[in-house]
């Protein structure tokens, strides 16, 4: 079957979350000019370039962290750790404007080294950014929509040593969580590794 809305055919529950799964999610330490503070997840997050580094994220609506990114040019994405999960999942009620989301989460700070914004205490890496833009994307007929994608520079990567393994960053001892569809969300503990293939290799 097809979903078309044009055709006004359509599933229950919008599918596109759940077939675009798992997502990393960005949980966004923001600073307006005047020092308030706003943390919030993001599930439409990822890397988008390594030289340099660079990571985006969407946000639908103009909220809080955009807007306080937009005065200052920085922010922080600290990493979600299962432990973290009902933490971060607190942190993306809809609280009155100016109600600080790391208070209502029982959330620590830990100070950032290159940027204003702090990290979430107890993450086991952040990542410290610079603005490069906020672009406000279009539809397939150019019109604006209400949704901003915010793409910064990381400038700094804190990581606690304990996830240190040979030099490399262990993704399963520090169990990320990504978002799925609708209220679900997966784990990762266990990893496989598969080696890129060599087309010289095949071909003696």
């Amino acid at each position: 079957m097809y979903t078309d809305e044009s055709a006004n055919i359509s599933l229950a529950h919008d599918p596109l979350k759940a077939i675009v799964a798992p997502r990393p999610i960005g949980w966004i330490t923001a600073q307006s000019a005047g020092g308030a503070i706003n943390l919030s997840p993001y599930s439409f997050f990822n890397a988008v370039a390594t030289r340099p580094h660079l990571v985006s994220f969407c946000s639908e609506g103009k909220k809080d962290a955009v807007t306080f990114i937009e005065e200052t040019r920085e922010f922080t994405c600290s990493f979600v750790s299962k432990r973290l999960a009902d933490a971060m999942n607190e942190t993306s009620a809809d609280l009155p404007r100016g109600q600080s989301e790391y208070a209502y989460s029982k959330l620590g700070m830990e100070a950032s080294r290159y940027v204003r914004p702090p990290r979430v205490s107890g993450t086991p890496a952040a990542l410290e950014c610079k603005l490069i833009s906020v672009l406000q994307m279009r539809d397939i007929e150019g019109t604006l929509i209400p949704t901003f994608m915010v793409i910064g520079q990381v400038v700094g990567i804190y990581i606690d040593a304990a996830y240190l393994r040979d030099g490399r960053f262990d993704t399963a001892a520090a169990n990320p969580v990504a978002r799925c569809g609708y209220a679900d969300y997966a784990e990762v503990n266990e990893m496989f590794c598969i080696l890129p293939p060599s087309w010289r290799d095949r071909s003696t």
